[in-house]
């Protein structure tokens, strides 16, 4: 069975194949394209001819957290000890204009939340939460 191949070209990135490739094939990669070994992890890069792990941002790492239901995400912020009320009271005490409208519309109408979402930034500054404490927040309301 043929194993697939690692190559990396520094206009194309890195890609591999499922099998060993044909010499036509091969002839086809633009110029500069070399064989490397497989990719150890998605946090790897290819960097100076090695591969190099590079731990994802924070903001890599929520754009990765899964979606609340809207049941989940206020379950979640009532066990983070705040209420769906004191949301809705700091929404309205934004000031007024198409931002604090979003807000209120995408908190009441929003059947599903991202960790990245606009909403979410706003209201864990409104009621005093930073990212590390939604981050948790947000990992425990997964589980609900």
């Amino acid at each position: 069975m043929d194993e697939g191949k690692g190559f990396y070209n520094p206009v194309d990135g890195y890609w591999q194949t499922n099998t060993k490739p044909t010499d036509d094939i091969l002839a086809s990669y633009r110029e500069g394209t070399i064989e490397v070994a497989l990719k150890p992890s998605a946090d790897h890069h290819y960097i100076l001819g090695e591969w190099v792990h590079v731990p994802p941002t924070a903001e890599e790492l929520r754009a990765k957290m899964p979606r609340l239901t809207a049941r989940q995400f206020r379950l979640g912020l009532l066990a983070a000890g705040h209420t769906p009320a004191e949301v809705t009271q700091a929404l309205g005490a934004m000031q007024a204009g198409q931002q604090k409208e979003t807000a209120e519309i995408e908190w009441e109408y929003a059947t599903t939340f991202s960790r990245t979402d606009p909403l979410i930034a706003i209201v864990g500054t409104a009621i005093g939460l930073g990212d590390a404490q939604i981050d948790v927040m947000w990992a425990g309301a997964a589980q609900i």
